[in-house]
């Protein structure tokens, strides 16, 4: 699938870093480090501007080695973009750590995946049809 991108940042374009991953990194486009302290959140510039193909999203997603190891997380996550979003990517981060953290400019900060996607039509119906599970939920299947 080929896809339109506008770069307005320092850095390379996101990639795919193996042949058989499903995201791309993104990283931070910024002037200067941004600090988070412990709980706080903001919005962390791209650079990036994409024209998704009518029938996709993008989903952005939070790098699993950041939210292990540092506590950098995404809020709103995973994050939609729309196909008729022709706006900057933002990312918005939180510090869910105790202690602060640095995001430096060029840094990988999330993960962009590429979603087909349909809309639904609603059919409004009295009733649904029975299953096995009915309206069981939030664990009712037990622990093992």
């Amino acid at each position: 699938m080929k896809m339109r991108i506008v770069n307005k940042s320092k850095h390379a374009l996101p990639e795919y870093k193996t042949s058989m991953s499903a995201g791309m990194d993104i990283r931070a486009n910024l002037d200067e480090d941004v600090v988070l302290q412990s709980l706080e959140r903001k919005l962390i510039p791209t650079g990036l501007f994409i024209e998704l193909p009518e029938g996709y999203e993008v989903q952005i997603r939070p790098r699993s080695g950041l939210a292990l190891n540092e506590g950098l997380g995404l809020l709103n996550s995973p994050g939609t973009i729309d196909a008729d979003y022709r706006g900057e990517i933002g990312i918005i981060v939180v510090n869910l750590s105790r202690y602060p953290i640095t995001i430096k400019d060029g840094e990988r900060i999330c993960q962009m995946v590429i979603n087909k996607i349909e809309q639904a039509e609603w059919i409004e119906v009295e009733d649904l049809a029975e299953t096995e599970r009915g309206a069981g939920g939030f664990g009712h299947t037990g622990k093992n």
